[in-house]
């Protein structure tokens, strides 16, 4: 996919090959929208606008590498000058000084749940406003007698046609993806309104016609009002317009709703805390994935082969590479053909692409192109220099290949030579570890040679042996020392790994069940940073859950 920014680049070729190009793009850029770039339309008022100006820049506002947005309003402060065209979709998405919305975490989950897909987002809302802006025949109506502050909030287009902007920059966004949904939140400005349904279902119809789109392929997820039961406010829990909201499904046939229950305001009984704003988006999320019959994909982090990190010092298969997760942030190898050159089963569902071969030493791993490269999950038990002696094969004089441990460097590029690919011979280099548990990556610099294993041997100690609990975590780690002195210590204990959102480990701990694993990174850990993490169970296949670390 290539951006109107790219596009206009071309501009500086001379101008016969200029017009070929743009002619070109205009004819086939265009022609093929991409099916995997998902675009959903978020429309409505403060909530969805963004209300939450206190957001944390490095949870909330961190880019999410799939999740793009279409500017509806230009911000160059922001680095967004253009109307229509596609940035990252990072908060504030809707004005240029507003917050996070409930379309930010939306947008996120809905790209964590297909790690195949970009999710983009295009956003137009109003704060304080009726649902009567979003009518297109009483909207003129309705901006000629509301105050001046809404009027001069309303700057989408020159007469304040809100609608019409969502509209006009959704069909740029066609041009390069499909249309797949449509989220709303209003109706706090319209308690007393009573044809505020009717009206809510014509903006969704007029969108479609205005865009081509069909009912039946274009789900409308409502979301509802703050909980006030959660705010215990002393008038009790008035629903209100958050019944109003369910009711919608009387009027809109594919239809969904984010419910609010436990998400109250921030106090002011009408805007939610920066918690409700990320949770709301997940519901969101969670209801268009139901209506667009994509189940969420369960994000499986990578994981040791074998269940276990490698020991050092120790020898490590070279074919046992770790295990892959879900999406390309959990790759754990990189092989440039899409097949299997080698003769070896050992392999054949989590890592069938990769080359491996039966020999009279075992499996190995073969064919290594320059550019390929392989993890493997490590537990390094004692700091300190050590013998890497690797068993290797080839029948030319220019194959090499260096390690690397936690993307950081740890030898040059090692030299393999030979005369035969069955006759193995070995390599060394000597490397400096720290303890603990780290992913090792080998890299394939120079073609073409085979590597039956690695092996670790100690030379020199640099620091104390490392503790270790009862599931191999590094005691000398804040976080698993932490970790281990709050650990329950029940005659059921279960085993849990905790990693990042991009499927890097944390550590591993003990616990009595999922909620109490949560319960001990939630309020216990303090070595942990804010951000999304995900726990796993790793004695129950699939159990898996995202939660969001604060300070």
């Amino acid at each position: 996919m290539i951006s109107i920014a790219e596009k206009r680049q071309f501009i500086s070729f001379p101008t016969l090959m200029c017009a070929a190009l743009l002619f070109f793009a205009a004819s086939t850029l265009h022609a093929n929208p991409d099916p995997n770039f998902h675009i959903y339309l978020a429309y409505g008022q403060s909530n969805m606008e963004g209300n939450a100006t206190n957001f944390d820049r490095e949870v909330d506002g961190k880019e999410h590498p799939r999740v793009k947005m279409f500017a509806t309003t230009s911000c160059p402060s922001l680095g967004r000058p253009t109307v229509s065209e596609m940035y990252p979709a990072v908060p504030p998405m809707f004005k240029c000084d507003q917050g996070l919305s409930v379309a930010d975490w939306f947008g996120r989950d809905m790209a964590d749940s297909m790690p195949n897909v970009t999710i983009g987002i295009v956003p137009v809302a109003q704060a304080g406003t009726s649902i009567r802006l979003y009518d297109p025949d009483d909207y003129q109506n309705y901006l000629a007698s509301a105050a001046d502050w809404l009027k001069n909030g309303v700057n989408y287009a020159y007469d304040g046609n809100a609608l019409g902007r969502l509209i006009e920059v959704a069909k740029k966004a066609q041009k390069v993806g499909v249309i797949k949904g449509i989220i709303f939140h209003q109706g706090e400005t319209d308690p007393g309104m009573s044809n505020w349904e009717q009206i809510v279902a014509k903006s969704y119809e007029y969108i479609l016609s205005q865009l081509g789109l069909k009912a039946e392929e274009t789900p409308f997820v409502a979301g509802e009002m703050i909980d006030k039961c959660a705010d215990k406010q002393e008038y009790g829990c008035e629903q209100g317009m958050r019944e109003r909201v369910r009711g919608l499904k009387n009027y809109i046939a594919n239809f969904g709703v984010a419910k609010s229950d436990g998400y109250g305001s921030k106090g002011d009984g009408l805007h939610f805390t920066v918690f409700g704003y990320r949770g709301m988006g997940e519901r969101y999320a969670q209801e268009m994935l139901k209506l667009i019959d994509r189940g969420p994909v369960v994000i499986v982090p990578r994981a040791p082969f074998g269940g276990k990190a490698a020991e050092i010092p120790g020898k490590i298969e070279a074919e046992n590479f770790d295990v892959p997760g879900t999406g390309s942030d959990n790759k754990t190898f990189n092989d440039l053909d899409s097949k299997n050159n080698g003769t070896s089963s050992h392999r054949t569902g989590d890592a069938s692409a990769a080359d491996l071969y039966d020999k009279a030493t075992g499996t190995i791993l073969g064919y290594n192109q320059e550019g390929e490269w392989f993890e493997y999950t490590v537990n390094v038990k004692q700091a300190g220099e050590y013998k890497m002696t690797a068993s290797v094969a080839t029948d030319n004089s220019t194959a090499s290949f260096n390690l690397s441990l936690d993307e950081s460097p740890l030898t040059d590029d090692i030299a393999v030579s030979g005369t035969d690919f069955d006759v193995y011979s070995t390599v060394e280099a000597n490397v400096t570890l720290p303890a603990g548990e780290h992913i090792l990556r080998m890299t394939v610099s120079s073609p073409w040679f085979d590597v039956d294993f690695f092996n670790f041997e100690l030379i020199k100690a640099t620091g104390p042996t490392p503790g270790s609990d009862s599931t191999g975590a590094n005691k000398n780690s804040s976080v698993s020392a932490a970790l281990s002195a709050i650990k329950l210590m029940a005659k059921q204990e279960h085993s849990f790994r905790l990693y990042d959102l991009h499927g890097k480990f944390v550590t591993q701990f003990n616990a009595q069940n999922m909620d109490a694993a949560i319960h001990m990174v939630q309020e216990e850990v303090q070595g942990l940073r804010q951000g999304v993490y995900l726990i796993r169970a790793t004695n129950a296949a699939g159990n898996n859950k995202k939660i969001i670390l604060k300070k």
